[in-house]
């Protein structure tokens, strides 16, 4: 037998390339078609048949275990697909598995599971102890038929934990519908495989052209500021043409201003922050200070032109628009709006009347916005909301007779029916800025005008706090902020409805 010189330098080479970086091979397992066995049925064992259920449903998997819990038994009832055998292991359990699974506490018992599958050439993951396992259970990223799997090489699971969470949150629900629409026009190519993997290329070119996305994104940044400017410049024409005390106020500033630009700057800073709760936080505080309804929903809507606009331009450039949804809530939003504008302002001189029923109106959202807090984690519906016109209509006409509700409506409802907070927000705010814009001019349309003071401080206010509030409305403590506004909306209403009542008694 001739034994071939040992080259020391390439078995080095190899030593050092198996010993470094994570040596894992990915794979995605039919499991619908293979019988998975887990041994285990407590807390580890049901965590391991909820994460093989929630990836894929239809998996055949047989647990075995003298205890079972009551969670695991709930899965088996709602999942006909696993059978569970509620017995001692024995080794012949495995002769008609696939993968193997040990989810049990007992050491002993898990090395004898170990050995029983590698006699018969069966992978098996051991619960909490990388070394012994052949494969991982790693984070699952899932958006349609797109699943990305991670692993950290069993290093830390906490770091594959967050990494789920960013990849969650950066990919838009709306991939699934492009890779079902890629894979129809796959279909529908005929010739060889070089001709369609061309046409491919020339459809998604798209994606990647910077050029073009730069120019659209500078035409759209001057169609923001440009009807930023073109708004404030109209809205100041028609008050200095028309309005005395407009004209009374910039020349002799009340002091009351500097408490609404306060005022304005906290309100418009939360409400970037947590998507909600400006136009609430704003006439409830206004009401307090003895501004009509009417005039409070205006100043409210005014400022909302400066500060959205400079919200939902900052959103735009950290791409957190979905361009679908924007024009689906845009136009009935706006039509509810000025609905709702002409309807409040038609009752101006019924103000005494009207405050306590928008305290009340407000009284009632504080107390929404707080179950909304306490509700941040549980679990979201599956089923979007399908009338979205009809959503964007109702926001906008509550919003502007109760002088907000825009966020409270609108941005929790396409949350709660499972659609990306973050697109969510930054679509709801672009779409504000025109809503406010449209409502603004109804208003001065409407009334003759008062109060300057309080608006003017709210509009400089709240723009702001605008860029401030964009950029770090990631970074900040929801549920905290949430709450502490719902308390102060729902005391300063309470305060209100129990005045008028006092009055009236």
């Amino acid at each position: 037998m001739t034994l071939l010189p040992r080259n020391n330098s390439l078995n080095t080479l190899s030593e050092e390339k198996t010993s470094a970086g994570n040596q894992l091979f990915p794979v995605f397992l039919k499991l619908n078609e293979l019988h998975t066995v887990v041994i285990g049925a407590g807390n580890v064992g049901l965590e391991k048949l909820t994460a093989l259920l929630k990836n894929s449903p239809l998996a055949k998997v047989t647990v075995i275990a003298l205890k079972v819990s009551t969670e695991v038994y709930l899965l088996a009832t709602e999942n006909p697909t696993i059978t569970i055998r509620e017995k001692q292991f024995e080794e012949d359990d495995l002769d008609t598995a696939d993968l193997v699974i040990a989810a049990t506490d007992d050491n002993i018992l898990n090395a004898i599971i170990r050995q029983a599958a590698h006699d018969r050439n069966l992978l098996i993951n051991v619960a909490d102890k990388p070394s012994l396992c052949d494969f991982y259970l790693g984070s699952i990223v899932q958006k349609g038929d797109l699943k990305i799997a991670i692993s950290t090489n069993g290093k830390s699971p906490t770091v594959a934990k967050r990494l789920k969470e960013v990849l969650n949150e950066g990919l838009p629900e709306e991939i699934d519908t492009t890779l079902q629409q890629l894979s129809t026009l796959r279909d529908s190519l005929k010739g060889d495989f070089t001709t369609k993997v061309k046409k491919l290329n020339e459809v998604t070119s798209v994606l990647v052209k910077p050029k073009q996305q730069s120019e659209f994104k500078n035409l759209f940044r001057w169609i923001i500021w440009g009807t930023i400017v073109a708004s404030i410049a109209i809205v100041v024409s028609i008050l200095w043409s028309r309005d005395a005390d407009f004209k009374s106020f910039l020349q002799n500033i009340n002091p009351i201003f500097y408490y609404f630009l306060g005022a304005g700057f906290v309100f418009a800073f939360i409400d970037g922050a947590i998507g909600m709760s400006y136009g609430v936080t704003s006439t409830t505080f206004s009401l307090s200070m003895g501004i009509p309804p009417a005039t409070a929903s205006m100043g409210v809507h005014l400022s909302e032109i400066l500060s959205n606009g400079i919200a939902g331009w900052m959103h735009y450039r950290m791409n957190n628009i979905n361009w679908k949804l924007f024009w689906l809530l845009l136009i009935p939003g706006i039509i509810g709006a000025m609905a709702g504008a002409y309807l409040i302002s038609s009752l101006e001189h019924y103000a005494q009347y009207t405050k306590p029923l928008v305290s009340l109106y407000t009284l009632i959202l504080g107390i929404v916005i707080f179950r909304k807090a306490l509700d941040l984690k549980a679990k979201r519906k599956s089923g979007k909301i399908k009338n979205i016109r009809f959503l964007g209509f109702g926001g906008g006409f509550i919003d502007a007779v109760g002088g907000g509700g825009w966020g409270s409506i609108v941005l929790s409802s396409l949350i709660a029916g499972g659609r990306n907070p973050r697109f969510s927000l930054g679509t709801v705010k672009l779409s504000r800025f025109f809503i406010a814009l449209m409502s603004s001019l109804t208003f001065i349309a409407m009334l003759n005008g008062a109060h300057w003071e309080s608006v003017a401080g709210l509009v400089l206010g709240s723009a702001l706090a605008s860029p401030i509030a964009a950029r770090i409305s990631n970074k900040i403590s929801t549920k905290a902020i949430m709450m502490s506004v719902a308390v102060i909306v729902v005391l300063i209403s309470l305060k209100s409805i129990i005045n008028f009542v006092l009055k009236v008694i």
